[in-house]
C-alpha cells in the first residue's frame, strides 16, 4: 500500500512509528520543515529558557533506519482525487491512501490589523521571531527617555487564556521580577504590566473549576493583570483595543487566542467544517472521499459518542488517532473490519510558573496543584520529547533555570538583510 502522509507532527509521526519497517507499506512523509518540533514547549524557546534544538529533531535523522519510509520536504498545495495524486509546491506524489496530519495554524478571526502586527505562537519560527523582537524592544526601551513611550516597549499583552496563554504569561511575570531587575537596571524603576486577555469567564476553560481558580489566583499573585469576558478587537498604532472599551498601550501583543486549519484544493467544500477542519467518519476517513484520511487537529469527528462536538485539539488526540489509523490500515490489508476511533482522555495540565502548575485527571477524578503538579508537568513533557538527546538537553536547561533563576540564552540572533551598493552607484539595485 502506497501511503502519503502530509505533516510530521504528533499524529503523523505516531502513524509512521506504528507502520515502521512493515514491508506491506511504502510510506512518504511530507513536511514543509525538515525537522519535527514539540509545540507545547515553544513558549520556552520564545522566552529564551530553551534552545530550539532542545525541542526539535531532523526528520531524516529520525527516519534513516526505517526502511519503508521516505521523507519529502515540501508544502501541500492541492489534491487530484480522481488521479490519486498529491500536488506539492515542488512536485507531485502518487498514493493509494492520502493522510492529512497537517495540524492547525493561527486563527486571527478576520482581524487584519492583528494578523499584521501581533506576534503568533504556533511554530518554532514564531518562537524565534518572538524572542528576537522582545529582546530588541527591551534594548530600545533602555534608550527611550520618555516614560510613556518606554512603557509601550515593556507592556506585554497575551491574548488567549488556554494553556499557552497561561504559561507564557506566568513566564513573563517571573522574568519581570527577576531577570529584568538584574540585567536591565535602566528599567528597574519603570512601570510595566503583563496582561492576559480572554473572552471566556474563566482561564483554562476545558479544565476543572479548581484548576481555573488556582490558575487565576497564582497569576494575579505574580502580578499578571487578568481580564476575563474580554476580547481583543483590534491592534494598530501600538494600541490594543478590547471589547469592553478599554485600550492598552503596547508594542507586544502575543496571539494565543485561537487556531484554525487550512483548506486544500481538491477536497470537496462540503468536507470542511468549523474552522476549516476536515469532517471525518469514525474511522478518520474524510467524508465525500474514498481513500483520504485526516487525523489530529485538522480533523473534526462527531462519531465518538463521548465527544459529539468533536475532539479537543490537543496532543493526545493526535497521538491516539495516528496509532489507531495505523491499526486500521493493517486491518484493511487483511480484509478485516475497521474499528471506530474512541478517544481516551488521559487528563490535562498547565504550568503557571516555578513550582506552580495544575493537573486534572479524569479517572479517578483528581485535581493537583502546586509543586507536585509542577513535577508531574515536567515529567510528562520531558518524556514526550522525541529523542533521548532532546530529553537530556531540556532537563539540563531546566535544572540550570531552576537553581539559578536564570538561563543565559538571551541572544538576538537573526540574519541581517543588507543590500550592497556597487562601486559608482548611488543606491542598491532594485530586485
Amino acid at each position: 500500500m502506497k501511503i502519503v502522509i502530509i505533516g510530521g507532527g504528533f499524529a503523523g509521526l505516531n502513524l509512521v512509528s506504528e507502520l515502521a519497517n512493515n514491508p506491506e507499506f511504502d510510506i512518504t512523509l511530507v513536511d514543509k520543515n525538515n525537522y519535527n518540533f514539540f509545540p507545547p514547549l515553544i513558549y520556552q524557546v520564545a522566552t529564551a529558557y530553551l534552545e530550539p534544538a532542545s525541542i526539535s529533531y531532523p526528520f531524516r535523522k529520525y527516519l534513516r533506519d526505517i526502511k519503508n519510509v521516505h521523507f519529502r520536504m515540501g508544502e501541500m498545495v492541492a489534491v487530484k482525487p480522481d488521479q490519486n495524486i498529491a500536488v506539492l509546491h515542488n512536485g507531485e506524489l502518487e498514493y493509494d491512501v492520502l493522510i492529512f496530519a497537517t495540524g492547525a495554524e493561527t486563527n486571527y478571526f478576520g482581524m487584519e490589523n492583528v494578523k499584521k502586527n501581533a506576534i503568533p505562537m504556533k511554530t518554532l519560527n514564531d518562537a524565534l521571531e518572538m524572542r528576537n523582537k522582545l529582546l530588541q524592544r527591551m534594548e530600545k526601551a533602555t534608550l527611550n527617555k520618555n516614560s510613556r513611550e518606554r512603557r509601550k516597549y515593556m507592556n506585554i499583552v497575551v491574548a488567549g487564556g488556554g494553556p499557552t496563554g497561561v504559561e507564557v504569561s506566568g513566564m513573563f511575570a517571573e522574568m519581570r521580577r527577576g531577570i529584568l531587575r538584574r540585567e536591565y537596571p535602566e528599567l528597574s524603576t519603570s512601570v510595566s504590566n503583563v496582561y492576559l486577555v480572554d473572552g471566556a469567564d474563566a482561564l483554562l476553560a476545558p479544565m476543572s473549576k479548581e484548576s481555573q481558580q488556582d490558575t487565576y489566583d497564582a497569576l494575579t499573585k505574580l502580578g499578571v493583570v487578568v481580564k476575563l469576558n474580554t476580547r481583543v478587537t483590534d491592534y494598530k498604532d501600538d494600541v490594543v483595543y478590547l471589547s469592553n472599551g478599554e485600550t492598552i498601550q503596547s508594542k507586544n501583543l502575543i496571539w494565543a487566542a485561537g487556531v484554525g486549519c487550512r483548506a486544500f484544493d481538491g477536497i470537496p467544500a462540503e468536507s470542511f467544517g468549523r474552522a476549516k477542519r476536515m469532517i471525518v467518519d469514525g474511522n478518520n476517513k474524510v467524508v465525500n472521499t474514498n481513500n483520504i484520511y485526516a487525523i489530529g487537529d485538522t480533523c473534526y469527528m462527531e462519531a465518538d459518542a463521548a465527544f459529539p462536538q468533536g475532539h479537543p485539539q490537543v496532543a493526545q488526540v493526535a497521538i491516539q488517532q495516528g496509532k489507531h489509523l495505523a491499526k486500521n490500515l493493517k486491518r484493511q490489508l487483511k480484509g478485516e473490519a475497521l474499528t471506530p476511533f474512541k478517544y481516551k482522555d488521559k487528563g490535562s495540565m498547565a504550568i503557571i510558573g516555578k513550582n506552580k502548575a495544575v493537573v486534572d485527571l479524569p479517572s479517578p477524578k483528581l485535581h493537583f496543584k502546586g509543586f507536585f503538579a509542577w513535577l508531574m508537568w515536567l515529567f510528562i513533557h520531558l518524556m514526550s520529547l522525541l529523542t533521548y538527546r532532546n530529553r537530556l538537553t531540556t532537563f539540563w536547561n531546566w535544572m540550570v533555570s531552576y537553581f539559578s533563576w536564570d538561563q543565559p540564552l538571551r541572544m538576538i540572533i537573526r540574519p541581517e538583510k543588507k543590500q550592497r551598493v556597487a562601486p559608482g552607484a548611488t543606491e542598491p539595485p532594485k530586485v
